[in-house]
């Protein structure tokens, strides 16, 4: 078994853990009514756009999300936080580095022997979710969950789809498939573009994600025999038929949009394998972007 195969089978125990610890945190944590944005890059940027949505979808308060190269230092926030695996990358840590002193941060990470925990104001430690794999898996959706449950909305139902989503075989005819596309809507348009990345990291694979009902405006046009395209959360209607009208299999996420995501962790270990490749070796990758100065 790989790295990652490992740490991704491991995340229901994480995710419970996590969601249990998010009342011990919750004073580092965005509170009600602050104005947030939430930072990242790669997999932790994917995540920081679907804890901003749920945020505001739960109206608590006014959330952005950024790439941490990207961050708008003119806008004024009441808090940033900071998802870092690694707590080395250096984005981040110049980001942090810069709002010192200015706008309170918080960092989450995996890792607390490395920078982030002095860069940041309040740091939240998932050492437990930490991985060996370069692909992230149970950090990102750890960190999900320990979010998800500071806003009310983590429940024990979760965490028994992400155990559906370990046990069961994955759609027949999807791991031969030459392109994937994943759609989300809201929340879940983070969450497709994760599992996009996902794909691509792991197997090398042709992938796109969109909010889904952008998918009519142009990329259901590659859609055809060979395709798959895999929805996180509830689809558009009529959205299905027309996928597969074109020929194109349609993969309806029925579980927590969380475990939807195991499964596609899942799906990128097995194209990779099916293509001979080493999904904990990814091509190009390492474990943290570490910039010269």
């Amino acid at each position: 078994m790989t790295h990652v195969e490992d740490e991704l089978n491991s995340q229901p125990e994480c995710w419970a853990r996590g969601a249990a610890e998010a009342t011990g945190l919750r004073g580092a944590l965005p509170a009600p009514g602050e104005r947030v944005a939430v930072v990242g890059c790669g997999t932790s940027y994917f995540m920081a756009q679907a804890f901003a949505a749920l945020r505001e979808e739960s109206g608590a308060g006014e959330t952005d999300a950024f790439a941490a190269s990207e961050f708008p230092y003119g806008r004024t926030y009441d808090r940033v936080l900071a998802l870092s695996r690694s707590g080395t990358t250096t984005e981040v840590l110049d980001l942090l580095g810069k709002l010192k002193g200015r706008t309170p941060t918080t960092a989450i990470t995996a890792d607390p022997d490395t920078p982030v925990m002095a860069a940041a104001d309040e740091v939240a430690v998932l050492d437990y979710a930490d991985e060996r794999s370069v692909v992230q898996t149970r950090f990102a959706t750890t960190a999900l969950t320990l979010l998800r449950a500071h806003l009310g909305l983590h429940t024990d139902t979760i965490v028994a789809d992400a155990r559906t989503a370990l046990a069961g075989e994955l759609p027949e005819g999807l791991v031969a498939c030459g392109q994937f596309t994943f759609l989300g809507r809201g929340w879940t348009v983070g969450l497709a573009n994760e599992a996009g990345l996902k794909m691509r990291e792991a197997s090398l694979s042709w992938t796109e994600a969109y909010p889904a009902m952008e998918y009519r405006h142009g990329p259901i046009s590659i859609t055809t025999s060979g395709t798959a395209t895999w929805m996180f959360g509830e689809a558009p209607e009529g959205l299905a038929e027309q996928v597969r009208a074109t020929g194109g299999l349609w993969i309806e996420g029925r579980l927590d949009p969380l475990a939807e995501l195991v499964r596609a962790q899942r799906l990128a270990v097995a194209v990779a394998v099916a293509r001979g490749l080493d999904p904990d070796q990814p091509r190009h990758l390492t474990r943290s972007v570490i910039l010269a100065p």
